[in-house]
């Protein structure tokens, strides 16, 4: 059996007068950067998918954090109303706020920071990203829903990956509506095959590999701190 590609730890997280429950990942070799998620509706991070993601950015060199996005008492009243897991101000904060976290503490500190969002998560990433234009290097979106960001998308300068599955038509479109108002470098990518979950064989895996591959190409070191605006 191989060994492990990374060290994984729990962590606690401070952000706005709560603590978000999160999981770090931290590759054996040199960091080649770090990726933030941010989950889709009623998810969190133990969200199989995302954890698969995680892990294959792990094996690349890089860092990640898989942050539940509500605390325990707000996903209480989540499961019963379902109200919070759409309130995308509330969760952008919270991406932004985590974005900060990572630009300050070790072992992401002074690794460029990439944010990966999947469905209404990808919302909260792309507004985060408008907010920390000089932090956030680099967006990918697995089956998001831009439209919900619509009037932060002109501000995202920062190079943009969609993905959307081949049998997902109706986000499909709106992935194509928000890129021609997303402000940086845009491309969609369509799975063969995939409906919104990327259940089928394989598409979870094309998922992983274009993230990856965008991330090590858009993620640089900083070489000091800067600050928030």
């Amino acid at each position: 059996m191989s060994a492990p590609s990374a060290t994984h730890q729990n962590l606690q997280i401070p952000v706005a007068g709560v603590v978000l429950e999160a999981d770090l990942g931290v590759p054996r070799e040199s960091p080649r950067g770090a990726v933030l998620f941010a989950h889709g509706s009623g998810s969190g991070r133990h969200s199989p998918r995302n954890r698969y993601v995680a892990d294959e950015l792990n094996r690349a060199g890089l860092v990640t954090v898989l942050a539940d996005l509500l605390t325990r008492e707000e996903e209480q009243v989540d499961l019963r109303t379902a109200a919070l897991r759409f309130d995308i101000d509330l969760l952008a904060a919270r991406v932004t706020a985590v974005t900060d976290w990572a630009a300050d503490n070790e072992p992401t500190a002074g690794l460029g920071i990439g944010l990966f969002g999947a469905s209404t998560g990808a919302a909260a990433a792309l507004i985060a990203a408008a907010s920390r234009p000089t932090i956030v290097q680099a967006v990918v979106s697995r089956g998001g829903r831009p439209d919900l960001a619509d009037e932060h998308l002109h501000q995202v300068r920062q190079p943009t990956l969609l993905i959307v599955g081949e049998r997902d038509p109706v986000v499909i479109e709106l992935n194509r509506q928000a890129m021609r108002k997303l402000g940086g470098e845009t491309r969609l990518e369509i799975v063969p095959g995939a409906t919104h979950l990327f259940e089928e064989p394989g598409t979870l895996e094309q998922v992983a590999g274009l993230a990856r591959d965008w991330f090590l190409r858009h993620l640089q070191p900083i070489p000091q701190r800067t600050e928030r605006p």
